[in-house]
């Protein structure tokens, strides 16, 4: 579904993607690993069309990503950020139903869908009616994920979406979002510079450092098979769980 070939992209002198190909595959889990600065959240930014590459294109649905077809191709996507990136001024329902209300949906179509969104997120009709700062840190991180699932998107961009979460909440949201995203069959895109999550989530793991991918696959292959010291110096610098074998 999404490509990016010989992608490069700069800012001023820094290379924040260098030469840059990959494919994330339709209905699959991928997830962007590595550290600050590596270049995670810029291919996110070049997916969504927010930065254009220097070299290289970025396609969707087989499309090149381009000023006049941007408008279109964003539109089937959902975009995740840290603490959710919420409207205060807005209720839980009002975050959420802004981007149906903006398409003009009917008032029932927009209370039916919000009630499966809730009911998959384990939310209660309370929740609905308070305003974000009324909310934890994890609850705010599930609206701006139910608010990017409203118009059922095929493909949706989590941008260190747990991050900012203490680790028990942290360790539950994980768990959750595997079996959500299990379920809902998308495409998802998911940066992250945490081992445990990467493993915990990604279908297809790719490793980056200074703008370049290092190695990529199953975390397992990452494990078991790393193609340089950099993959085991990253994947050992970080302690997994003792039973990170009941994830997968």
């Amino acid at each position: 579904m999404i490509v990016l070939e010989h992608v490069t992209k700069r800012f001023d002198s820094v290379v924040a993607v260098d030469d840059l190909s990959c494919h994330f595959k339709q209905g699959q889990t991928s997830v962007l690993l590595g550290s600050s600065g590596c270049g995670k959240s810029t291919i996110l930014r070049l997916i969504l069309g927010l930065e254009t590459p220097d070299r290289g294109e970025v396609q969707v649905n087989g499309q090149a990503l381009s000023p006049s077809t941007r408008a279109r191709l964003v539109a089937g996507m959902g975009y995740v950020v840290q603490e959710g990136g919420l409207y205060p001024h807005l209720t839980v329902y009002g975050n959420v139903a802004l981007a149906a209300e903006a398409r003009r949906w009917s008032p029932q179509r927009i209370s039916d869908r919000v009630r499966d969104l809730v009911q998959l997120v384990g939310f209660d009709d309370r929740i609905m009616q308070k305003y974000p700062n009324e909310l934890s840190g994890g609850q705010r991180q599930r609206v701006g994920l139910i608010r990017s699932l409203m118009l059922d998107p095929p493909l949706l961009l989590l941008d260190e979406p747990l991050g900012s979460l203490d680790p028990l909440v942290r360790d539950g949201l994980q768990r959750q979002l595997k079996e959500i995203f299990r379920n809902l069959k998308k495409t998802v895109v998911l940066v992250t510079h945490d081992i445990r999550e990467a493993a915990i989530l990604g279908e297809t793991i790719f490793l980056m450092t200074e703008g370049r991918m290092v190695q990529h696959g199953t975390f397992l292959d990452l494990a078991s098979r790393p193609t340089n010291q950099f993959v085991t110096s990253f994947l050992g610098a970080q302690r997994l769980p003792a039973d990170i074998q009941d994830y997968f």
